[in-house]
Parts: C-alpha cells; structure tokens; sequence
C-alpha cells in the first residue's frame, strides 16, 4: 500500500501523525510526507521520506499580526471568540489554493492507495476524491474547530472542487482518527475510529539528570512550547519560575532553548533549566506539568498519566483547557490577570499538587489513553479501507 501523507506548514500539526506514519512502515506500507519545509524537516527527522514544496511559512508571524512588543496574544486580544475560532480554519482553505495543484501532480505520479492528512490540511480529501481512493483525517486533539468553521471552508471550496469534477463540494473524509481519550473530546463531533495518542515529541539524547532520582517531594515539568516564547512569552515562563521559588517541596525542569537560557538568568535553587528534551524521556518521573495547553504536549501528558496546570494562549488551548479541567485530571489559569501573578500561580500549582483526587483523575485518563488501540492495531482497518 502506498500512503500520501499531507498537512498544513505548522510541524505541531503534523507529528501527532508520525507513529502512524511508523506503525505503516512497519507493516511494510510505503509512506511518502508532502508539504513545506516547516512539515517535512519534522518528518526527515523522524525518519520519514518526504517530497518537499515552497519554502519555510513561518507559521508564528500570523500570530504576531498586531501584538504590540513585550505582550503576547491573551494580553493583546483575550480569549478567541466563536467567530475567531471559526476564522481559523479560513486561513487553511486559503492555503489550499496555492499547493493543491502541486499535491495533484504528485499524487497522480505515485499513484497511492491513501490519502492521510491532519485535519486543517483541507486538500487531501480533495486528492482522495479526484483519485478515486480513501481519504482518512487525522484529529490533533480536542478539536473546536469542525462545525460552522469547516460548514464555510466546504462553502467556499466548492467552485475549487467544481474545477475538479467534485461537484459536491469539500468531500467528507472516508475516515477520522481521534487521539483524545474516552471524555476528553468536545461532544456533537462527527463519529471518529480512536487511535491510542503514542506521544512524538521529537528525537534526541537522554541527558543524564533524566535518570537522577527526585530531590524533593514533587518534579513539575514546564514547557510552554517554542511558539508560546516567540509569542513575547518570556514573561510568563519568569512568571512561572517566580511561582515555584515559593514552593521549596517542588523541583522544576524548565525545557526552553538555549537562546532564552540567558534571558532567565539566576534562576531559584529548585528550577533546573534544560534544552529542550522529548518529554517522553522524563515525564512519568514528573508529578505534573505546567504547560500552554498545546495539543501534542496535552495528550503526551494524558498518556503518562501526569497532572496538568495550563495556561492556554491562543485559540483551540482554551478548549483544551477546558476540557483538561472537566476530566479532573487538570487546574487552569485562563486570564491574563491569573497568569501574570505568580501568587496565583503559585495557589493554583499547590492546589493540584495537594491530596490525591487531582493525581487519581490523571492516572484514569492514563490509563483510558494507553487502552485505546495503538496505530500497529489499526493497520489492518486500513488497509480494508484502502482496497
């Protein structure tokens, strides 16, 4: 079987794909990565074979469109609203046009017998419909986004996918894969196949302080992502590290890069600042995480079992936010008021630190994700839809 994956330049948006991208290989699928280099880098480092098309996006700038220096988005505009939500899955239609001719030609060169992509990237279910093969949608988390957005994506793709004989409009996907465990996803979705959240964090060596034991009562994992820092985020992460200067029974790792390590400067005796380090090298050692609410750093933290304090930042974070919190398994700090005070913050962290029922709903969400079938038990579904 041959298998065209494909998503939009953002490579967040893509390695939640990834261990379905190995799980095909190792069943002995040929599995081909199309996009930008903000997407194909990603997949040559996890070992993929990718075509390569365009240059870099650099995804960040739509979001620094109108910050004022020194604030970051939750300052300047506050939490999305419905309309906002339902603008961001415009800005990916929009892409569409500049690279769905390009993805044709190769889809019609290799000729595959699937058609993968996550679920903003809107031109792979109009390839698999102009070929005539399965399409199947990758979802990257809690996804607030499929209803009224993607009703206006299908209203105006229609004259594109008219050019293409497909005069029903955008086609459904054949097939949606979900990684959110049992009660994490928003209700009222369209019907989707589980598929267990295999955490992908990126590759690299495992630094020696991995293996050390706990020197006080609580690790807490921060890692608020390399966008959330882009995004005048430095504040915030001084925020944090403020907080947990008042909490002398907790030891932080900090993962940021190194060219914001001088920015921190002397930080408090129990705060250890790293590089960036695949959190699936360290995080079930964590007792919870401090995190931007982001998809890929969510779900790698529901599938260690791990409590979660979040701090969402720009549009789908608050939905996952929110439904982190319903599960029990997570607190949340969602204003800018909240964030910038590390007094707060502070409350908050020892609040999910205290007693057990935090530490319990974060075990059973563990355990639902590790319980649901892994992309290798899939296979087989796939390869059925495929024929």
């Amino acid at each position: 079987m041959r298998v065209l994956m494909l998503s939009t330049p953002l490579s967040t948006h893509f390695t939640p794909m990834v261990p379905l991208a190995w799980a095909l290989r190792g069943a002995g699928h040929d599995v081909v990565v199309a996009g930008q280099p903000d997407v194909t880098d990603a997949a040559h480092a996890a070992g993929l074979t990718t075509a390569v098309f365009g240059d870099r996006f650099h995804a960040v700038d739509l979001f620094k469109a109108g910050l004022r220096p020194g604030r970051r988005p939750l300052q300047e505009f506050g939490q999305p609203t419905p309309d906002q939500l339902n603008s961001t899955p415009q800005v990916w239609r929009n892409h569409v046009s500049y690279y769905l001719d390009d993805y044709l030609e190769l889809a019609r060169a290799y000729r595959p017998n699937l058609v993968v992509s996550e679920q903003m990237e809107f031109s792979g279910r109009v390839i698999g419909a102009v070929l005539g093969v399965a399409s199947l949608q990758f979802r990257w988390g809690v996804d607030p986004y499929t209803g009224a957005g993607e009703r206006l994506v299908g209203l105006f793709m229609g004259p594109m996918c008219e050019r293409l004989g497909l005069g029903g409009g955008l086609p459904d996907p054949d097939l949606i894969l979900d990684p959110c465990p049992p009660g994490l996803q928003l209700p009222n979705l369209p019907g989707a196949q589980p598929i267990r959240p295999v955490p992908y964090n990126g590759t690299g060596p495992l630094p020696d302080w991995v293996h050390e034991p706990k020197g006080r009562a609580h690790r807490v994992c921060v890692s608020l992502g390399n966008q959330t820092l882009a995004l005048n985020g430095m504040p915030l992460l001084k925020n944090i590290i403020a907080a947990l200067a008042t909490l002398p029974e907790v030891e932080a790792i900090v993962t940021a890069a190194a060219g914001h390590h001088a920015e921190l400067g002397e930080t408090p005796a129990n705060v250890r600042v790293v590089a960036p380090t695949p959190l699936t090298g360290f995080l079930e050692g964590c007792d919870a995480i401090v995190h931007h609410g982001g998809s890929g750093t969510s779900l790698t933290a529901c599938h260690a079992g791990v409590r979660q304090l979040v701090l969402p930042q720009i549009i789908d974070q608050f939905a996952t936010a929110r439904r982190l919190v319903a599960t029990g398994a997570a607190l949340a700090l969602d204003t800018a008021k909240d964030q910038d005070d590390p007094k707060v913050i502070a409350e908050r962290l020892r609040a999910l630190l205290a007693g057990s029922g935090h530490a319990e709903a974060a075990h059973r969400l563990g355990v639902a994700a590790r319980g649901m079938p892994t992309p290798a038990a899939l296979i087989p579904a796939l390869e059925e839809l495929a024929a």
